[in-house]
């Protein structure tokens, strides 16, 4: 048996919501299935799981890019419906390592690479992202790194 790749758990999720008549959970499973779509057209093919996960992490980040500034604007109603989509869209995302986890992590990269500087933090990120893609902040990593590079 098979897993089941992101698109196919969508398309199970789709028809969920479908029979229980929940309009905005439908509406954000068809929005992320669009943009699936979007990115096998754009590729011209079908999305590998890796590349599918790399769409959610980016519409993630999207929303939560766009949180600040629905309540800079004072726009509860849409600050609401933001958070209930992200919630939405990290059940599909895989379980987001902890801090200790992730300094564990950063300090493998950082033996590996043999960086001893913030200058050579580059080569630790590029050891250390194709590891955690989709199970950590980007950002979070990044402190993570010139926290212990210091």
């Amino acid at each position: 048996m098979h897993e089941q790749s992101l698109a196919e758990k969508l398309f199970d999720e789709q028809q969920v919501a479908t029979r229980a008549k929940d309009r905005f959970r439908l509406s954000v499973i068809r929005m992320l299935r669009s943009e699936l779509q979007y990115g096998a057209i754009a590729k011209k093919g079908p999305l590998d799981a890796q590349e599918e996960l790399a769409i959610l992490t980016r519409e993630v980040k999207r929303r939560q890019e766009a949180l600040g500034d629905y309540e800079r604007s004072g726009r509860q109603d849409l600050l609401a419906n933001l958070k209930k989509e992200i919630e939405i869209f990290r059940k599909y995302l895989p379980e987001q390592l902890s801090e200790e986890e992730l300094e564990r992590l950063v300090r493998e990269a950082i033996s590996e690479s043999g960086a001893g500087s913030k200058q050579e933090m580059g080569k630790v990120m590029s050891l250390l992202m194709p590891r955690i893609k989709g199970k950590a902040d980007g950002g979070l990593v990044r402190q993570i790194v010139e926290k212990i590079l210091q």
